[in-house]
């Protein structure tokens, strides 16, 4: 059996929190990660125990769960009536990307330590 833990480390979200690219387009929150990136040294503690309390509790906001999708075309294509055509982007908030991120971990890590992948 695969133990998981329900903590998420604050050095999993500076880690997260660094790989953010600056000039991404905003989500919900209107949290734009260059700012993210400056309060991170002030908030991270707080982020981790939120999202600890989210991924143990299996409880997310209403309002984190919103995100924003827009609709972009796709260069060079012969006909935009087609729906390959376009590509959707979706914006989230950041502490929804946060658990996406740490369950996308804990599920790699399954992946190569029950050699589910081969």
């Amino acid at each position: 059996m695969f133990n998981i833990s329900p903590t998420i480390l604050t050095e999993e979200i500076s880690k997260f929190i660094r790989s953010l690219l600056n000039r991404k387009a905003l989500g919900p929150d209107s949290i734009p990660n260059k700012v993210l990136k400056v309060a991170a040294l002030v908030i991270v503690k707080d982020l981790a125990e939120i999202a600890s309390y989210c991924f143990a509790s299996r409880i997310i906001l209403k309002s984190l769960k919103e995100s924003i999708t827009v609709v972009l075309y796709k260069e060079r294509k012969k006909d935009y009536s087609l729906l390959g055509s376009y590509r959707l982007i979706t914006l989230k908030n950041m502490l929804v990307k946060v658990l996406e991120k740490h369950i996308a971990n804990i599920i790699s890590k399954a992946a190569e330590e029950y050699k589910l992948l081969l």
